[in-house]
């Protein structure tokens, strides 16, 4: 089993700063990219950023230059720092891994992901 968990969400006003992080644990062979998709009311998910675990990222581009993904390959754990919220980065942000699990010898990809948290941005 492979669990992610997120946490930091929360409700900003226009302009602040909010850190999202996300941690993967259980049977966890290896890890290719973690990052981060977010789902606004009525809109289908969407990528916001995602890092390789040799470090390349990419972002969406209305996201470049604000918000800035990071990861502990020790930990299992990617950041989200997001700074200059504006209210269109509202939505539910959900972790995302693509990973190879292993039970006893037998090793499998997954794209896991974690439950979302909430971002409220307010004007």
């Amino acid at each position: 089993q492979v669990q992610l968990v997120e946490s930091g969400g929360g409700s900003v006003q226009a302009g602040g700063s909010l850190r999202l992080s996300c941690t993967a644990s259980g049977s966890i062979f290896s890890i290719n990219y973690m990052g981060w998709y977010r789902q606004a009311p009525g809109k289908q998910r969407e990528l916001v950023a995602r890092v390789t675990s040799g470090g390349n990222k990419n972002y969406a581009d209305s996201v470049k230059g604000r918000f800035s993904i990071s990861r502990d390959n020790a930990k299992n754990t990617v950041y989200l720092q997001m700074n200059n919220l504006k209210p269109e980065d509202t939505g539910v942000y959900y972790c995302n891994a693509d990973l190879v699990q292993i039970t006893g010898l037998v090793t499998k990809a997954l794209d896991a992901w974690g439950q979302g948290t909430l971002v409220t941005v307010s004007s």
